[in-house]
């Protein structure tokens, strides 16, 4: 009798036990993944279960220094090391062999991939999730209108440049500014302009959702109301309203006008992206989608105006910081003026002398190699990938580290140091390169780069030859893991005597 009271007992204590070497073991094989084919993975560690290591990847750093989370695992694994961001297992590379193969071997050895909480964010339709020849079919769409040529027969530079006046005109008259927010209202309103004909009275409440998706676009994912994710989720829930009713505005103004098959100029009247993108979605057997269309759209204003604005603050307060380089800046672009022939002085830019600002090139370059603001590129392995040893086993996320490369020492010496100079006679940089990585690289370079630095370079000019400013306060940069300003950067500017 005494025994068969004791046997629930007995069989709940060996239960729990089993319950406990079966997490254990699950625990064991989570932290020590090993390879299908029997191969070596890169050493590193895995982080607790489920969650892995990205509450690290995600803690703040107040440095221009590679991130901490990368920073102590180079020091501890070395350049190639594993470890679990967000429930993926993921390789971080901040060896340049890799990085090249990587980027080079697209759609042979890997794709394009983003942890599935950055996809929701952007989109499930967004241009970084499509592949092969639908991925050049949109990126070419894209370059016609934002590549090189364009910007050198469009009217894009004259819009750029009344942007650019009008708003450094209205600052100057203000008792302070806050320049991150400003330079991204005034980037935003442009590229809103220009892919959607948004005037900027329509585009204020687009703005504001995007700011709000800006906050919480590198953060943890935990969609609870009052984390950053949630706001940043919602602020996509507003935009993807107002772009869908602008998509089917102009559709019903296509319709009016005689629909696809209707006067090619009146359908393109407006002269934006918005046109382009209405062209391809009402071809007879259409290549884009709408949902496509409306995360392309989206993908880009966010990239047009969270990236420039973020480089040009940043680019602001490194020239006060760095007298010589702004002074040397400043006889670059007054020497532009000094060229100009009698009676064009005040001319708008022409592309060619665009073109001739060597040093403020440098400049940006500069910048951006010290903000980082990507803090990692994210591919997938198509197939188990051999280098150097180690094996990558195929479907693992591979996270190209472009600060770990930009703040190598020896790659660029003292590499804390505001340095235009040391890209003099360095123009293979332009379109990305082993040790400059920017705007991405391989067959995903940065479609708006040129874009971007027209306008860093036209926003610089004007600053410089007509405006002076000094700090008021803030300009604290945090890694979160992208760059920030906290506490913003406010400054005063006014007008050069």
């Amino acid at each position: 009798m005494c025994a068969y009271v004791r046997l629930p007992g007995a069989a709940a204590f060996a239960a729990l036990v089993l319950l406990m070497l079966l997490l254990l073991y699950a625990v064991h094989r989570w932290r020590n993944p090993r390879c299908a084919g029997g191969g070596r993975l890169p050493p590193g560690s895995m982080g607790l279960p489920l969650v892995g290591e990205t509450l690290q990847f995600f803690s703040p750093d107040a440095s221009f220094d590679v991130p901490r989370f990368v920073r102590h695992r180079l020091a501890s694994y070395g350049p190639i090391f594993k470890t679990s961001l967000v429930g993926h297992p993921v390789v971080v590379s901040a060896d340049e062999e890799l990085n090249h193969m990587v980027f080079q071997q697209e759609g042979q050895l890997f794709q394009s991939w983003y942890p599935d909480s950055f996809v929701e964010i952007l989109g499930r339709d967004n241009v970084g999730e499509q592949q092969g020849a639908t991925f050049k079919y949109l990126k070419n769409m894209v370059l016609r209108f934002f590549g090189p040529e364009s910007l050198r027969d469009s009217a894009l530079l004259c819009d750029v440049e009344h942007a650019i006046t009008s708003s450094l005109c209205t600052w100057s008259t203000l008792p302070a500014v806050e320049l991150k927010e400003a330079i991204s209202t005034m980037v935003f309103d442009l590229s809103a302009n220009k892919l959607l004909g948004l005037e900027p009275s329509r585009s204020k409440v687009l703005r504001k959702s995007f700011f709000d998706f800006v906050r919480g676009l590198i953060s943890f994912p935990l969609y609870l109301p009052g984390t950053a994710y949630y706001s940043c989720m919602k602020g996509r829930q507003i935009a993807m309203e107002v772009l869908q009713e602008a998509l089917e505005e102009r559709k019903r103004s296509v319709q009016m006008l005689g629909g696809a098959g209707g006067d090619e100029k009146a359908r393109r009247r407006h002269g934006d992206f918005l046109d382009c993108v209405i062209q391809e979605i009402t071809r007879e057997e259409p290549l884009v989608t709408d949902k496509m269309a409306l995360d392309l759209m989206f993908v880009l204003l966010f990239a047009s105006f969270h990236t420039t604005s973020l480089a040009l603050t940043l680019a602001v307060k490194l020239l006060a910081d760095h007298p010589r380089v702004l002074e040397e800046l400043t006889a670059e672009h007054e020497a532009i003026l000094n060229a100009r022939k009698p009676g064009r002085e005040a001319d708008g830019i022409t592309w060619m002398e665009y073109k001739s600002m060597t040093f403020t090139s440098q400049v940006i370059n500069e910048t951006v190699r010290l903000a980082n603001i990507a803090p990692g590129i994210f591919r997938k392995a198509l197939k188990d990938v051999q280098f150097k040893g180690y094996t990558i086993p195929a479907g693992w996320g591979v996270m190209v580290c472009p600060p770990a490369v930009h703040l190598n020492p020896d790659i660029y010496p003292d590499p804390l140091a505001f340095n235009p100079s040391r890209f003099k006679d360095k123009p293979e940089i332009n379109r990305g390169s082993r040790h400059f990585m920017a705007f991405g690289g391989g067959l995903r370079f940065c479609v708006g780069a040129d874009f971007s630095k027209l306008q860093m370079s036209i926003f610089l000019h004007f600053l410089v030859t007509r405006y002076m400013w000094k700090n008021l306060g803030g300009g604290k940069i945090v890694r979160n893991p992208g760059l920030e300003f906290p506490e913003g950067y406010h400054i005063k500017i006014r007008q050069r005597s």
